[in-house]
């Protein structure tokens, strides 16, 4: 296609709404970075002054890049209303990387600055994984249905993001219903709002008022918020090297937990940028592992723990007619807010309630894009591949806390979420093939899954070989139910209970 040169602008009114969407994304994982390795016993001089400040680094490599790429397709197809990706840390990933990395590195060594080491090793080597994983990323994305990709991720949308953030907001019902309902009308029904105010800032200034105003939040955390203000300056550091010698050494148990927590943040990459595709932004599913790799390992070497991603909240972006205004804006504030403390100051003034329906909105339009993206026949395929994702929550929500009150709901919860995204993938992708008459590949998908239970990669804590050999042996009888459909099932088609 011969590019084409449009006044793609560098920054647009909708762009104040995409920035507030996808900095309170990455405000939330950044406060809860904070409170929990302090809560762990690392001192605020490497939470506040390695930790965050790394993690700023990437995020504002990754989504100045993103930004450059939005220009690049826009230029290309000739056309203005294109979205940057959104890019910053991925929960579910940042919650393996927390209690599954940096406690158990504490924990072993006694030593915060050496296990913040470990946690930089671990980080670099995600980052390597990203990069690796670039080569088969296209291939992957082609090879999968649609169905199963966007629905694995419709099931972090609607557990992790849409509802858990919807119980946040009636913690406060007064002021969450107010700001929701902004939301909803701004947003969703995309009505103006009083003095032409971007939806989600009004929502904000709304929300965060009120919330002072009735006595639901203290005064005292204002003060509490600016005394965490301060001077954090990017410091460089090859420290990863020393945790290296850790990683692979003492607590090389460590990589049996992230080889897969790695692979599964290069596929929520995938699922993320094939999301975007299919509200129509089609970027290379190559070129954005590439970059999410070194995004990941350029914030370990400023002392970052946690890989980052193309983000969920993309297709929100998109929902709100977002250009690349607000990737660039969203990178330079977090520099910014952590350079100075600002990211914990923030935490402490605004509360959950009033943030928590701008990622309502997220969850929302991520799982209603993805009903859209698909054909009408493949709908059953993407509610099948949304469950791994409920077990997932219910599982590293309530498992630890009160493992025989989820016990006593199923015994199928746990191994459920165990590789959740590994689980919702291949689970959509046989439906997929059953309704479209490929029972080949049906048997093929099957074969695959029951490898992966094998080795731990779903349905174990760990990986490790026949965890319980039984889900390898269902995906195997599985196989071969379906190449007997092939064989005696006969040849005439049949329409699928939802045709197109």
């Amino acid at each position: 296609m011969t590019e084409q040169k449009v006044n793609y602008p560098w920054f647009k009114k909708e762009d104040i709404d995409g920035f507030f969407a996808l900095f309170q994304n990455n405000l939330a994982n950044f406060v809860l970075i904070a409170v929990a390795l302090i809560g762990m016993g690392y001192p605020t001089s490497i939470v506040y002054g390695r930790v965050i400040p790394g993690a700023a680094v990437s995020v504002l490599f990754g989504n100045v890049y993103y930004a450059y790429m939005a220009n690049r397709l826009a230029q290309k197809e000739g056309r203005t209303n294109v979205t940057a990706l959104s890019y910053g840390i991925s929960t579910p990933v940042m919650f393996v990387y927390l209690f599954g990395v940096m406690g158990p590195a504490l924990a072993f060594t006694g030593d915060p600055e050496v296990a913040w080491r470990i946690g930089l090793a671990a980080c670099f080597f995600g980052g390597v994984v990203e990069v690796v994983g670039s080569f088969i990323g296209n291939w992957v994305r082609k090879t999968l249905p649609r169905a199963s990709m966007l629905g694995a991720l419709a099931g972090v949308a609607f557990a992790f993001i849409g509802g858990e953030l919807f119980f946040n907001v009636h913690e406060m019902p007064m002021i969450g219903f107010t700001v929701l309902a902004i939301i909803i009308v701004g947003l969703i029904a995309r009505k103006a709002m009083p003095f032409k105010l971007p939806a989600s800032l009004f929502a904000i200034v709304i929300g965060t008022v009120l919330a002072y105003s009735l006595g639901e939040v203290e005064m005292s955390r204002i003060a509490e918020g600016m005394g965490t203000v301060g001077v954090y300056p990017f410091l460089p550091t090859l420290g990863f090297i020393e945790g290296f010698r850790f990683l692979l050494g003492p607590m090389v148990g460590l990589v049996a937990v992230l080889l897969p927590i790695s692979i599964y943040n290069f596929i929520e990459t995938m699922n993320n940028v094939e999301a975007m595709a299919s509200a129509g932004d089609d970027y290379s599913a190559r070129e954005c592992m590439l970059v999410d790799g070194c995004g990941i390992m350029l914030g370990s070497l400023f002392g970052g723990v946690f890989p980052t991603t193309v983000y969920i909240a993309s297709v929100g972006s998109k929902w709100m007619n977002a250009g690349r205004g607000y990737s660039i804006l969203n990178g330079g504030v977090f520099m910014i807010a952590s350079l100075f403390g600002i990211v914990a100051a923030i935490s402490e003034i605004i509360p959950v309630p009033v943030i928590a329906p701008i990622l309502v909105f997220v969850g929302i339009s991520m799982v209603a894009q993805t009903f859209a993206a698909v054909p009408q026949r493949h709908f059953p395929a993407v509610v099948i591949a949304m469950f791994p994702y409920l077990a997932n929550y219910i599982m590293s929500r309530f498992n630890n806390a009160a493992g025989e009150v989820v016990a006593n709901i199923s015994t199928g919860i746990v191994p459920l979420g165990q590789g959740a995204m590994f689980a919702g993938l291949i689970w959509g992708a046989i439906v997929v093939y059953i309704i479209d008459n490929d029972y080949t590949k049906a048997a093929y998908a099957s074969l695959f899954a029951a490898v992966l239970a094998a080795t731990g990669f779903m349905h174990a804590p760990r990986l490790t070989l026949f965890y319980d050999y039984k889900f390898a042996a269902g995906y195997v009888i599985m196989a071969i139910m379906f190449l007997v459909f092939k064989r005696f099932g006969g040849d005439e088609e049949t329409p699928a209970v939802l045709a197109d």
